[in-house]
């Protein structure tokens, strides 16, 4: 059981160490874990209750999606709707890393994911231990850890400070380096950058012209 709210996070974890947080995900724990930007709140997209969690400690408003972190692309499939070939072009050249693509979901998908949408947002993030992590529990959410309107927590610390009260336990990987969001790509219907990030408009651009779809990606320049 585990009994260390900051628990620090070794350089190449024993299959020993993981055994106890995928116990609580699956309870319905709440996470805070490193990632490429920021530190995110993890949940298990498969546990109701677990979502609302979320929802609650950012104060979040409403109506807005959670975006979701998958270890692997069976991960992808289990949660995705119809999509063309050319969006599985798309993130085998840019996952892992910080690319979001916001696609059809597949009715299972809780609403509080969705937001009443119809679409997920997903991404398959840098870190060997948060997909390693991710294979054993299955998808998490990946929201930023921090409150509604507030900037994202870097440290476990600043987790701990901000929302320790609601948070069960944070892995504590050392400072997260504090890049820009990932950009968030939507290829339901035409390509559209829906918030640009460190994945630029042209790089995007430039592999669909390499796989022969000539549309212009809407909603930003193209730098």
């Amino acid at each position: 059981m585990l009994v260390t709210r900051i628990l620090p996070v070794p350089s190449d974890p024993s299959p020993s160490f993981f055994v106890p947080i995928v116990d609580l995900v699956r309870r319905g724990g709440l996470l805070a874990v490193g990632t490429e930007s920021s530190y995110a709140l993890a949940a298990s997209v498969s546990v109701p209750h677990a979502l609302d969690r979320v929802v609650a400690a950012k104060g979040r408003p409403s109506g807005k999606p959670l975006l979701v972190l998958i270890g692997d692309r069976s991960q992808f499939d289990s949660l995705v709707g119809s999509v063309p070939s050319w969006v599985r072009a798309m993130i085998d050249e840019f996952w892992p890393g910080p690319l979001t693509v916001v696609v059809p979901a597949q009715p299972k998908v809780s609403p509080v994911v969705t937001a009443g949408t119809g679409t997920i947002g997903i991404r398959e993030p840098a870190s060997a231990f948060l997909r390693s992590l991710l294979r054993l529990t299955g998808p998490l959410t990946g929201t930023s850890a921090n409150l509604s309107g507030q900037v994202p927590c870097l440290t476990a610390e600043a987790v701990d400070a901000a929302l320790g009260r609601d948070v069960d336990l944070i892995l504590d990987a050392g400072p997260a380096p504090g890049n820009r969001p990932s950009t968030l790509l939507s290829v339901v219907g035409e390509p559209a950058v829906l918030r640009s990030g460190p994945v630029s408009a042209k790089e995007i651009q430039q592999v669909l012209s390499k796989i022969g779809l000539l549309v212009p990606v809407r909603g930003t320049a193209v730098e």
